[in-house]
């Protein structure tokens, strides 16, 4: 896709922002980890041959029978007779004696059998975010090279979490940052460019809706309903449209008196256009200037609520959680620095980018 002259000089603004582009990088590739999260930290290999077919456990449900066991239940790929039924064909020997077994299948051959060998290729964490850590000793445990984060206080694996937890985190800033800032800045669109009586009733209900406690209304909706992200993320996202609101009017009511706008009007041009295609790139630049503020507040938010119980339910794999275990478990310092290093560096990037997004998209803006 070509870009516009516009767009390539903010793109060169960007670029000569050396900390927003390495930040960006950065970011890239720690996004480009955590969202396969399921190919890099899974109990459950990528893919399986057994018999000649394969199988992906990552993205399908296979029972035990499907590899020779007895169980219609989901298969326990980490259990050393599931291991022993893909790799020796499914063997019935493997119930009685799996590392006998595949030590003998690794001719081919079991009781004077042909057989065709299976294999598993498994991500570089064999563990999931809910996954219990086969390790003996108290939780939580220290790192070691089984668990280079170490365990939490349930056996699970730090590393594995914090993937996880970086990518919901990442997707619930987003997707909330995202839609409340398009309504808030549609809202303060209209409030600043007719302005009048409506502007005056508008700000009367944002003046209300604003002070309204969202902790109370969250509280009181978490003791009626179940905790889920989406219904999280919508509450949020009814309090947090207002952000920009005000920010937007007041550029609105600063430019729809200016001449080119009264030179729009004269040509006959929709109200819409006039507002969004030629008031709005003027004011994306204080508006953008907010974005970082409200990005590292929507995370802190996140967090806070699960520290407190009432965020993401209790199993998902939230930073929140992690923070509240290291505060449980001071014996274990190796919690409170990987919650701490993961905020601080998810917050500084995201902080950097959007600072070079801003000075991008300022005119007046320019880098040697």
């Amino acid at each position: 896709m070509k870009l516009s002259p516009l767009n390539r000089r903010r793109w060169r603004n960007f670029k000569r922002n050396r900390r927003a582009l390495w930040s960006l990088i950065l970011f890239a590739i720690l996004m480009a980890i955590a969202l396969p999260a399921e190919f890099v930290a899974n109990d459950k290999p990528i893919l399986v041959k057994y018999r000649g077919e394969y199988y992906m456990p990552v993205f399908h449900f296979y029972p035990e029978t499907a590899f020779g066991g007895d169980f219609e239940t989901e298969a326990i790929y980490r259990d050393a007779e599931v291991k022993c039924l893909i790799a020796s064909g499914g063997q019935e020997a493997c119930f009685d004696d799996p590392e006998g077994v595949m030590a003998d299948s690794a001719d081919g051959e079991v009781n004077g059998e042909e057989i065709d060998k299976g294999w598993a290729i498994w991500p570089p964490i064999p563990y999931s975010y809910d996954t219990s850590v086969d390790r003996p000793g108290a939780a939580p445990l220290p790192p070691n090279a089984q668990n280079w984060l170490g365990t939490d206080d349930t056996k699970r694996d730090v590393l594995a979490r914090v993937i996880y937890g970086f990518r919901l985190s990442v997707l619930f800033t987003l997707i909330v940052t995202g839609v409340s800032s398009l309504l808030g800045i549609f809202a303060g669109a209209i409030q600043g460019y007719f302005g009048g009586r409506l502007d005056l009733i508008f700000q009367r209900i944002i003046e209300i809706w604003g002070s309204t406690p969202q902790l109370y209304v969250i509280i009181i909706l978490f003791a009626i309903l179940p905790r889920s992200f989406w219904l999280l993320a919508g509450i949020m996202i009814l309090f947090g449209w207002v952000a920009l609101v005000g920010l937007v009017r007041a550029e609105f009511l600063r430019a729809r008196n200016l001449e080119y706008v009264r030179a729009a009007k004269a040509l006959g041009v929709g109200n819409l256009t006039i507002m969004f295609r030629h008031m709005l790139p003027n004011a994306m630049v204080a508006t953008l200037t907010f974005l970082p503020f409200i990005i590292t507040g929507t995370i802190g938010t996140l967090a806070g609520l699960t520290f407190l119980g009432f965020g993401l339910p209790s199993s998902s794999p939230s930073l929140g959680e992690l923070t509240l275990q290291a505060k449980q478990n001071l014996q274990a310092p190796w919690l409170a620095f990987t919650a701490f290093f993961a905020f601080a560096i998810m917050l500084s990037l995201l902080v950097f980018i959007f600072e070079g997004i801003r000075d991008a998209f300022d005119p007046r803006k320019t880098f040697q």
